[in-house]
């Protein structure tokens, strides 16, 4: 159903006012987290900082705030989630940036941490920010409950780890010297990028203490843009402006690698993207203008430049 114009204004208001709020929000609490010491780390916390301070779209935290919204959760704690999730978030971009993953020199319109230290201290930089993601999940600041606490750390690990993030990496490593299919590819997206992305929405649920049973419109919700956000990464790989995107694009083509464009074709793709975000939206179709925000991000996702 087409969105009558002042609709669109408010989400798109929204969304802009809330992601300029959280990206300062994060940007405050990484610098108080990441505080350089005066002794020898100074330099990991300096290459910390680099990658993880003013730079990004801070999607991940947003999610978490929207969801924690639905709830009426403290914002403080929506933050600090999403500062973790933001950490573990940008570990993974450290980590394949280097040499031996995708061998990017310029990462959000910066050079990447290897290039602007060394490659030692980018893989110190990201192991650390792995710790400290759990770190702050288990910080009472972050919840008074500790089975809270214990079940952000258990999904943030199962997210993260070789049935979530790692393993997608692995599968994208693989798909160098391998002809995937689509079924293939989008299981690939579900788990390098989806995962964390639906980790963001349920932990905003878990903060509320909903249980399982009363988060599966927020996991269709997440697994609907989590593909549709790496199908309009590929469509941008292909079309965008690398100025916009702060980062190399069309390499996927040239490692040979299947996407959703390579399979689909770019008009097919754009309209999968779009159907995958009206899916999305009726997920949330059992709340009210609490969801406005998710909804906005849904739209976003497919609309951004970089």
């Amino acid at each position: 159903m087409a969105l009558a114009d002042d609709q669109l204004s408010r989400e798109t208001q929204l969304l802009l006012s809330t992601q300029a709020e959280v990206v300062a929000g994060i940007d405050r609490l990484f610098d108080q987290l990441l505080a350089v010491p005066a002794d020898p780390r100074g330099p990991l916390y300096e290459a910390m900082r680099h990658a993880a301070i003013a730079g990004g779209k801070r999607l991940r935290p947003m999610l978490v705030r929207a969801a924690g919204d639905l709830f009426h959760v403290d914002r403080a704690l929506t933050l600090r989630v999403g500062a973790a999730v933001e950490a573990m978030h940008v570990y993974s971009l450290i980590h394949d940036d280097l040499p031996c993953m995708d061998d990017d020199d310029m990462r959000r319109g910066k050079p990447t941490v290897h290039k602007a230290f060394d490659e030692a201290t980018a893989v110190l930089a990201g192991d650390s920010l792995h710790a400290l993601a759990f770190e702050w999940l288990c910080d009472p600041a972050t919840s008074a409950d500790p089975f809270v606490r214990g079940e952000l750390c258990c999904e943030l690990a199962r997210a993260a780890g070789p049935a979530g993030m790692a393993g997608g990496q692995m599968m994208d490593l693989a798909a160098e010297t391998s002809d995937f299919d689509l079924p293939t590819v989008t299981r690939l997206q579900q788990l390098k990028t989806g995962a964390l992305i639906a980790f963001s929405v349920e932990a905003g649920a878990i903060l509320a203490r909903i249980p399982p049973e009363g988060r599966r419109p927020l996991r269709g919700y997440a697994r609907d843009i989590g593909l549709a956000f790496q199908i309009a990464d590929d469509i941008m790989d292909v079309e965008g402006d690398e100025a916009l995107a702060g980062k190399a694009l069309h390499k996927d083509a040239a490692a040979g690698k299947a996407t959703f464009v390579t399979l689909m074709g770019l008009e097919r793709a754009r309209e999968q993207a779009t159907l995958l975000v009206e899916q999305a939206i009726q997920h949330l179709a059992g709340f009210g203008e609490e969801a406005a925000l998710l909804r906005a991000i849904a739209r976003y996702v497919v609309e951004r430049d970089r």
